[in-house]
């Protein structure tokens, strides 16, 4: 009977060794340790996908896990913000956030499913799309300068697209407008194809678009640019002036698109996504995949990132309230 019990506490007590030694392993595994989900809150193919395919793949290759995009568009970003909430602190889902995500909808809406601040983690900022001021080709319109005086000669007269109502687009017009004291008329369309296929036309005078969008426009010789919103030129566009260079230095707007994980990510996983995320930025061939594709590459610290968006939020937030800008 002795020699049961000794049996029986000798496998219980090796039972407790293998769970403490299966436990310790389990927390000292290196991140990632399984694929990792990357969200992103646009349809396959834009701007957004490009950039999260892009890096995931270089990512993949250096974390030996798969990095698998999965699309999750709808209610300007906040369905895919609420899915990577509603999922594990754990750094296995992540998202690609953008403006609207992290700074415009707070402001848009009154009611919103998230809350960019204390329901996201930042990771880093990925890169930037510029906006840059466009007209059709076959405009008289003959520069920027030129855009400004007819649209105040004529005030109301003049109607711009946009990509969507509260898109970086739509709010790059606006900051142009308060910024040269324009009245003009906002048209809001589907996405950034759309509205360039009837600037191209000449259904609409003028709309700002990045260059990820537009650049088939402007190389097509369908749409002309102006200026760009930026605080330097842009290497694809090198004679088309800031809008600095023409007296508007507030006249900075891009879409910025970067990583964020859900409230409660441990830091030394959030750390670790940073690391690698960034790493995977910097890999020349990377680079020069988002730079033709019209990405401005960044690959920012966290904290670089968090400060970034406390900043944009300030800017932006005061101008939606002064426009009265609303999407509910």
């Amino acid at each position: 009977m002795s020699n049961r019990r000794h049996i029986t506490r000798l496998f219980a007590a090796l039972a407790l060794v293998g769970a403490t030694a299966g436990l310790a392993q389990a927390q000292t595994a290196p991140f990632p340790a399984k694929p990792i989900r990357w969200v992103v809150p646009y349809p396959a193919g834009g701007g957004s996908d490009f950039l999260a395919r892009t890096i995931g793949q270089q990512l993949s290759t250096q974390v030996g896990q798969p990095i698998v995009v999965d699309n999750k568009p709808g209610g300007n970003t906040a369905v895919a913000a609420s899915d990577v909430i509603r999922s594990p602190a754990d750094g296995y889902t992540i998202l690609s956030a953008d403006n609207g995500t992290m700074v415009f909808n707070s402001a848009l809406y009154a009611k919103l499913s998230y809350n960019p601040e204390k329901d996201l983690t930042p990771v880093t900022l990925m890169g930037k799309f510029p906006m840059i001021l466009v007209v059709p080709q076959g405009s008289d319109i003959k520069d920027a300068k030129d855009f400004i005086a007819k649209a105040k000669a004529k005030p109301g007269h003049t109607s711009y697209g946009s990509a969507g109502a509260g898109s970086p687009h739509h709010l790059a017009m606006e900051l142009l407008k308060v910024n040269a004291g324009l009245h003009m008329v906002h048209i809001p369309y589907r996405g950034a194809a759309p509205a360039l296929s009837d600037l191209a036309g000449g259904q609409i005078t003028a709309m700002m678009v990045d260059m990820a969008a537009g650049a088939g426009f402007i190389k097509g010789g369908k749409a002309r640019p102006l200026a760009v919103a930026n605080p330097t030129r842009l290497p694809q566009l090198p004679d088309v002036p800031t809008f600095a260079e023409l007296g508007y230095k507030n006249v900075e707007a891009a879409a910025q698109v970067g990583v964020v994980a859900a409230a409660g990510t441990p830091a030394d996983v959030v750390a670790a996504l940073q690391k690698q995320i960034t790493t995977a930025i910097q890999q020349p061939a990377v680079r020069q995949k988002l730079i033709d594709f019209g990405i401005e590459p960044v690959g920012s610290t966290s904290q670089q990132y968090a400060d970034l968006i406390r900043t944009e939020v300030k800017r932006w937030h005061k101008l939606i309230r002064e426009q009265k800008i609303s999407l509910d």
